[in-house]
Protein backbone atom coordinates (compact mmCIF):
# COMPACT_ATOMS: atom_id res chain seq x y z
CA UNK A 1 0.00 0.00 0.00
CA UNK A 2 2.96 2.58 0.59
CA UNK A 3 3.02 2.44 -3.68
CA UNK A 4 -0.16 4.40 -2.89
CA UNK A 5 -0.37 7.59 -5.45
CA UNK A 6 -3.27 9.63 -4.83
CA UNK A 7 -4.03 11.91 -7.51
CA UNK A 8 -5.97 15.19 -8.12
CA UNK A 9 -6.34 17.47 -10.78
CA UNK A 10 -3.08 19.27 -10.09
CA UNK A 11 -2.00 17.44 -7.45
CA UNK A 12 -0.72 13.56 -6.69
CA UNK A 13 0.07 12.71 -3.12
CA UNK A 14 2.78 9.77 -2.25
CA UNK A 15 4.59 8.24 0.42
CA UNK A 16 7.80 9.66 0.79
CA UNK A 17 10.67 7.75 -0.37
CA UNK A 18 14.33 7.70 -0.11
CA UNK A 19 14.93 9.49 -3.20
CA UNK A 20 12.81 12.27 -1.83
CA UNK A 21 15.39 13.67 0.33
CA UNK A 22 16.54 16.59 -2.05
CA UNK A 23 13.36 17.71 -2.75
CA UNK A 24 12.40 17.42 0.79
CA UNK A 25 15.21 19.24 2.26
CA UNK A 26 14.93 22.08 0.03
CA UNK A 27 11.56 23.03 0.40
CA UNK A 28 11.50 22.42 4.32
CA UNK A 29 15.25 24.74 4.16
CA UNK A 30 13.92 27.09 2.12
CA UNK A 31 10.11 27.43 4.27
CA UNK A 32 11.54 27.35 7.58
CA UNK A 33 10.42 31.06 8.75
CA UNK A 34 7.48 30.22 7.49
CA UNK A 35 7.19 27.03 8.87
CA UNK A 36 8.29 26.80 12.35
CA UNK A 37 5.50 29.28 14.08
CA UNK A 38 3.18 26.59 13.51
CA UNK A 39 4.95 23.54 13.83
CA UNK A 40 6.82 21.29 17.01
CA UNK A 41 10.09 22.32 17.92
CA UNK A 42 12.52 21.78 14.70
CA UNK A 43 15.40 19.54 15.77
CA UNK A 44 18.92 20.24 15.67
CA UNK A 45 19.61 18.32 12.51
CA UNK A 46 16.54 19.52 10.89
CA UNK A 47 16.19 18.79 6.99
CA UNK A 48 19.37 16.79 7.35
CA UNK A 49 19.87 13.17 5.58
CA UNK A 50 19.85 12.00 9.19
CA UNK A 51 16.68 13.95 10.23
CA UNK A 52 15.13 12.49 7.31
CA UNK A 53 15.95 9.21 7.62
CA UNK A 54 14.89 8.64 11.22
CA UNK A 55 11.45 10.35 9.75
CA UNK A 56 11.13 8.00 6.64
CA UNK A 57 11.60 4.63 9.13
CA UNK A 58 9.25 5.90 11.27
CA UNK A 59 6.63 6.52 8.96
CA UNK A 60 7.31 3.62 7.28
CA UNK A 61 6.67 1.18 9.76
CA UNK A 62 3.74 3.60 10.99
CA UNK A 63 2.40 2.71 7.32
CA UNK A 64 3.31 -0.89 7.38
CA UNK A 65 1.09 -0.91 11.14
CA UNK A 66 -1.88 1.06 9.94
CA UNK A 67 -1.50 3.58 12.30
CA UNK A 68 0.10 6.64 10.26
CA UNK A 69 -0.27 7.58 6.51
CA UNK A 70 2.16 10.03 5.53
CA UNK A 71 2.17 11.98 1.92
CA UNK A 72 3.99 14.02 -0.01
CA UNK A 73 2.10 16.28 -2.38
CA UNK A 74 3.89 17.05 -5.62
CA UNK A 75 2.31 19.36 -8.48
CA UNK A 76 1.54 17.58 -11.73
CA UNK A 77 2.42 20.11 -14.14
CA UNK A 78 5.90 19.74 -13.30
CA UNK A 79 6.34 17.46 -10.00
CA UNK A 80 7.63 20.19 -7.96
CA UNK A 81 7.31 19.16 -4.17
CA UNK A 82 5.05 21.69 -2.98
CA UNK A 83 4.48 20.10 0.89
CA UNK A 84 2.90 17.46 2.94
CA UNK A 85 -0.10 15.63 4.52
CA UNK A 86 -0.77 13.38 7.07
CA UNK A 87 -3.03 10.87 8.50
CA UNK A 88 -1.46 9.54 11.89
CA UNK A 89 -3.26 8.76 15.12
CA UNK A 90 -5.29 5.91 13.37
CA UNK A 91 -7.83 4.37 15.19
CA UNK A 92 -9.68 1.18 13.94
CA UNK A 93 -13.24 0.42 14.81
CA UNK A 94 -15.21 1.60 16.82
CA UNK A 95 -13.58 5.26 16.91
CA UNK A 96 -12.64 4.77 12.83
CA UNK A 97 -11.22 8.15 12.82
CA UNK A 98 -7.34 9.59 12.31
CA UNK A 99 -5.95 13.24 12.93
CA UNK A 100 -4.94 15.15 10.14
CA UNK A 101 -1.99 17.19 9.26
CA UNK A 102 -0.49 19.28 6.89
CA UNK A 103 2.53 21.82 5.90
CA UNK A 104 2.83 23.88 2.60
CA UNK A 105 5.88 25.75 1.09
CA UNK A 106 5.86 29.18 1.27
CA UNK A 107 5.79 29.54 -2.23
CA UNK A 108 2.81 27.64 -3.01
CA UNK A 109 0.47 29.42 -0.47
CA UNK A 110 -2.66 31.23 -1.87
CA UNK A 111 -3.42 28.99 -4.77
CA UNK A 112 -5.78 26.18 -3.68
CA UNK A 113 -3.08 23.34 -3.21
CA UNK A 114 -3.86 22.49 0.36
CA UNK A 115 -7.23 22.37 0.38
CA UNK A 116 -7.04 20.46 -2.83
CA UNK A 117 -4.71 18.09 -1.26
CA UNK A 118 -6.87 17.76 1.92
CA UNK A 119 -9.99 17.08 0.04
CA UNK A 120 -8.76 14.27 -1.81
CA UNK A 121 -6.81 12.81 0.83
CA UNK A 122 -9.85 12.72 3.40
CA UNK A 123 -12.01 11.24 0.31
CA UNK A 124 -9.14 8.41 0.22
CA UNK A 125 -9.20 8.08 3.55
CA UNK A 126 -13.10 7.77 3.87
CA UNK A 127 -13.38 5.58 0.69
CA UNK A 128 -9.85 3.37 0.88
CA UNK A 129 -9.06 3.54 4.82
CA UNK A 130 -12.92 2.98 5.90
CA UNK A 131 -12.84 5.98 8.20
CA UNK A 132 -15.60 7.33 9.88
CA UNK A 133 -14.22 10.64 10.96
CA UNK A 134 -11.04 12.82 10.36
CA UNK A 135 -9.68 15.34 13.05
CA UNK A 136 -7.30 18.50 12.81
CA UNK A 137 -6.66 21.44 15.12
CA UNK A 138 -5.45 24.34 14.50
CA UNK A 139 -3.34 27.20 16.17
CA UNK A 140 -6.97 29.93 16.85
CA UNK A 141 -4.71 32.94 14.73
CA UNK A 142 -3.71 30.49 12.73
CA UNK A 143 -6.75 31.78 9.55
CA UNK A 144 -5.00 30.19 6.45
CA UNK A 145 -5.63 26.72 8.22
CA UNK A 146 -8.98 27.32 9.43
CA UNK A 147 -9.55 28.41 5.88
CA UNK A 148 -8.82 25.23 4.38
CA UNK A 149 -10.33 23.07 6.76
CA UNK A 150 -13.56 24.85 6.44
CA UNK A 151 -13.82 25.06 2.93
CA UNK A 152 -13.32 21.14 2.29
CA UNK A 153 -16.05 20.66 5.23
CA UNK A 154 -14.65 20.40 8.47
CA UNK A 155 -16.75 22.15 11.22
CA UNK A 156 -15.51 23.66 14.55
CA UNK A 157 -15.96 21.34 17.24
CA UNK A 158 -14.16 22.88 20.13
CA UNK A 159 -10.87 24.65 22.00
CA UNK A 160 -8.57 22.49 23.65
CA UNK A 161 -6.18 24.12 26.19
CA UNK A 162 -2.60 23.27 25.63
CA UNK A 163 -3.07 20.87 23.49
CA UNK A 164 -0.18 20.15 21.25
CA UNK A 165 3.91 21.68 21.66
CA UNK A 166 4.01 24.10 18.90
CA UNK A 167 7.28 26.44 18.65
CA UNK A 168 8.97 24.79 22.13
CA UNK A 169 5.31 26.00 23.82
CA UNK A 170 2.41 24.67 24.81
CA UNK A 171 -0.32 26.31 22.66
CA UNK A 172 -4.37 26.37 22.64
CA UNK A 173 -6.03 25.01 19.58
CA UNK A 174 -9.46 24.99 17.91
CA UNK A 175 -10.79 21.84 16.75
CA UNK A 176 -12.22 20.74 13.71
CA UNK A 177 -13.96 17.38 12.69
CA UNK A 178 -15.30 16.16 9.32
CA UNK A 179 -17.42 12.75 9.47
CA UNK A 180 -17.74 10.87 5.98
CA UNK A 181 -20.30 11.43 3.45
CA UNK A 182 -23.39 9.47 3.86
CA UNK A 183 -22.56 8.38 -0.10
CA UNK A 184 -19.08 7.21 0.59
CA UNK A 185 -19.53 3.36 1.12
Amino acid sequence: MRDTLITSERLVLMAPRRADFEDWSSIRTASRSHLEPWEPRWPTDANSKADWTRRLRAWTVAWKEGRAYVFLIRRVSDNALVGGASLTHVRAWPASSASLGYWLGADFEGQGYMREAVSTLCGWAFGRLGLWRIEAGTLAENDRSRQVLESVGFTEEGYARAYLEIAGERRDHVLFGLVRPQNHG
